[in-house]
């Protein structure tokens, strides 16, 4: 008997010591993984430096290309990590997309907008902010896009650190603006060009929250709150996809088929319409037989947004790939056409590897790194539906549009979290309106006090703030750093 005690008391110590051992394991694990991430990353980046050591061969410009691709691929890891929720984002949080799905179509998308659809050329001086005869030198070239590409990269990788989705392009911007100053100092700024980029940080996000508070307004007075929901969805649903398609035909005409033609704002929007009728035509039949055995109520409205969406965000994943990448790997090709050719030149070709570092880079950074952002962008700004992330997707390819006719410059990032915020805010200005009407035909309603309305906005402040602070001091912060680079590169090499 006390030696069937003695064997049970040991199998109970032996459970106990097992368990102390899986919780060791499992924080083990949990605490590895992130170092999991980091490490592919590098493991890239050296990849990417090996790459272009070997296809550019031995010459005197190598160690400057080779350190080019390793910072070039650092910058797409970010990209990945960072600007690619934007797209993602909305349609995770609305619960169309699973994490994993997402991930899936963001790599193959932007990956195919670079590599099919990527612009041939790109300007060497960001945006013209920088007179090109104050860097016109190759050997300060090349150091002034180095200390662009490295500073954009690091900056980007703090604001990812920070849950701050901010622009690519404008990282970038302030890159070279950062390292032109401290090359040849202030008088060589285009400062008129500066202040339309400074322009867009307000004109982005308000004309996509605008829009997209636009399209969501609409949806609630002509399809949610009718008595017959169901009709009304097959009358307006078909009409709110001929027009994604079309504004998405148009957007990618404009943005994202540089290689193939150039297109004019005219010829994008002729071409957006005729795909616009085509889809709206489709979708009639199509909306009609999913609604079939749809009760009449507000979850039945969401389901036939879901497809659309998903549709959209791949659309924005590839016009994303097609048109930022460029933007971001430019210095790269700058980098390897002024050690190629000793010169200087104002637009430079896109060599088919730097495209692929880009590309690849991009979902690398995605997969490792891309789901707190997407997290953040699509469910903790504010709460979204299939309806709501509609109306953001929706606004982001409208908006460029009207951006472009208008000749403004604008952020498909700001665009996109924009949208987000101006469903937020239209939310919680409906819902207000809601409660000051009943408290006027229903002088009994007793209104909340004023810490609890405010602990129960629709939008959350605090990442508000974060990233209307984040978008602010990109270009300043993105500029202080190269300055800081290019000065200690000058000082190293010079």
């Amino acid at each position: 008997m006390v030696s069937d005690t003695h064997k049970t008391n040991q199998w109970r110590t032996l459970d106990k010591d097992l368990n102390r051992f899986s919780r060791v394991e499992y924080a083990t694990m949990h605490v590895s993984r992130p170092l999991v991430g980091v490490g592919i990353s590098l493991a890239f980046i050296v990849l990417a430096a090996l790459a272009a050591m070997v296809i550019t061969g031995q010459s005197p410009g190598t160690l400057f290309i080779v350190a080019a691709a390793g910072f070039g691929a650092y910058m797409a890891l970010n990209i990945g990590a960072n600007d690619v929720a934007n797209n993602m984002g909305p349609a995770v949080g609305a619960n169309a997309l699973s994490m994993a799905g997402a991930i899936a179509i963001a790599a193959v998308c932007e990956s195919a907008g670079a590599l099919i659809a990527g612009g041939d050329v790109v300007s060497t001086i960001s945006k013209g902010i920088i007179d090109p005869a104050g860097v016109a030198d190759a050997q300060v070239f090349t150091w002034a896009m180095l200390s662009a590409l490295l500073s954009a990269a690091i900056w980007v990788n703090i604001a990812t650190w920070l849950s701050a989705p901010v622009s690519t392009t404008h990282s970038v911007v302030g890159g070279v603006l950062g390292a032109g100053i401290a090359a040849a100092g202030l008088s060589a700024v285009n400062w008129p060009t500066m202040g339309g980029i400074a322009a867009s940080w307000v004109i982005s996000p308000l004309l996509g929250g605008a829009i997209a508070a636009a399209v969501l307004a609409f949806i609630k007075w002509r399809i949610i709150y009718v008595e017959d929901k169901i009709a009304a969805a097959r009358l307006w649903v078909p009409v709110l996809i001929g027009l994604m398609a079309g504004a998405f035909a148009a957007y990618l005409a404009l943005k994202g088929l540089n290689r193939v033609a150039d297109i004019g704002l005219g010829h994008a929007l002729a071409i957006g319409l005729a795909v616009g009728l085509a889809a709206w035509l489709v979708a009639i039949p199509a909306i009609r037989r999913q609604s079939n055995a749809m009760e009449n109520r507000n979850k039945s409205l969401k389901a036939l947004f879901g497809f659309p969406l998903v549709i959209s965000a791949a659309l924005l994943s590839f016009a994303h790939g097609a048109n930022d990448v460029a933007n971001a790997v430019g210095p790269l090709a700058a980098i390897v056409h002024a050690q190629g050719e000793g010169d200087f030149a104002a637009t430079v070709a896109l060599p088919v590897w730097v495209m692929v570092i880009g590309a690849f880079g991009i979902s690398f950074g995605l997969v490792l790194f891309g789901p707190k952002l997407i997290r953040m962008v699509g469910s903790q700004i504010t709460k979204l539906n299939p309806m709501r992330a509609y109306c953001v997707a929706l606004s982001a390819a409208v908006t460029v549009i009207v951006a472009s006719w208008l000749g403004l410059p604008v952020s498909s990032t700001h665009i996109a979290v924009g949208g987000v915020f101006g469903v937020g805010f239209f939310r919680e200005w409906h819902v207000e309106r809601r409660v000051r009407k009943a408290s006027m035909t229903q002088p009994a309603t007793k209104r909340l006090p004023p810490e609890e309305r405010r602990r129960r906005k629709l939008v959350r402040r605090s990442h508000f703030m974060t990233i209307v602070a984040a978008w602010v001091v990109t270009v300043p912060a993105a500029a202080a750093l190269s300055a800081v680079t290019f000065l200690v590169i000058r000082a190293l090499l010079g």
